[in-house]
């Protein structure tokens, strides 16, 4: 049996304003933004070659928009690794990322802990060699 985790949904505010950021600030690919009517789009944004996309959500109720940036409750929420920490860290605090934990050299990995523009919190990783 085959199977993937294809895609994650993340609620977001905006569609444009969610791809700005995962495309034009973390460096993400849009891989698809298809318009359905009414306003909804299947928005899907991806770290590079192969693993799992990001389906951007736009909230379209109270109760969705509450979890806008808190999905996991303030726990890191999402993994994006790396071939290059240094390069990628560099990238993400130059264009104004917010690191809540500074760099870290744990067993498996050199590890810092990010906020996206909604405040949901990402693990950028090098994993050990």
């Amino acid at each position: 049996m085959n199977r993937r985790l294809s895609l994650i949904a993340l609620v977001v505010r905006d569609y444009d304003e969610a791809i700005g950021f995962y495309r034009d600030i973390l460096g993400f690919d849009l891989a698809e933004d298809t318009h359905l009517g009414e306003g909804k789009r299947w928005v899907v944004v991806t770290p590079g070659a192969g693993g799992s996309g990001l389906l951007l959500a736009r909230a379209s109720a109270p109760q969705q928009t509450a979890r806008i940036g808190d999905q996991t409750g303030g726990r890191v929420f999402l993994f994006l690794e790396t071939d290059d920490f240094e390069r990628d860290h560099a990238r993400f605090t130059e264009a104004g990322v917010r690191f809540v934990r500074p760099p870290k050299r744990e067993p498996y990995g050199i590890v810092a802990v990010f906020e996206d523009l909604y405040g949901n919190r990402w693990d950028l990783i090098q994993p050990s060699s």
